[in-house]
């Protein structure tokens, strides 16, 4: 009888641990966004205050909305500070110096070329 007690017990954290490690996926395009801010405002801020702006951003779905400085098939630049990876192609109507809002989430900042990345964007 203890054997099965130990056996029970055992799968369930099996399971629960199975559970934790294999979550779903998030769906930045159905997710309520943490801040919307403009693509100006926030390179400024991770130029001036990197280490807080990475603890605040990090991960989280934002707006950005700005003027589009590149555009390629699957990604595009809006005023050469926030780089937006798309996971599909971008409609062909979007055009270099219009405005847009993206939706993303943030999840890094290129010292390099002192832009903000997010992936799994969508225009708003």
């Amino acid at each position: 009888m203890k054997k099965w007690k130990i056996l029970i017990i055992l799968i369930g954290l099996c399971t629960i641990a199975y559970l934790y490690v294999y979550k779903d996926h998030r769906n930045i395009e159905t997710e309520k966004p943490s801040f919307i801010v403009t693509a100006d405002s926030i390179g400024l801020e991770f130029s001036n205050i990197l280490l807080e702006s990475e603890k605040k951003y990090l991960n989280k779905t934002i707006i950005v909305s700005g003027i589009i400085s590149e555009i390629n098939q699957n990604n595009l630049t809006l005023d050469e500070t926030v780089f937006c990876q798309f996971n599909n192609s971008i409609d062909q109507y979007q055009k270099v110096a219009s405005k847009i809002k993206v939706k993303g989430r943030v999840i890094g900042y290129d010292d390099l070329l002192e832009q903000i990345k997010l992936d799994q964007c969508t225009i708003e």
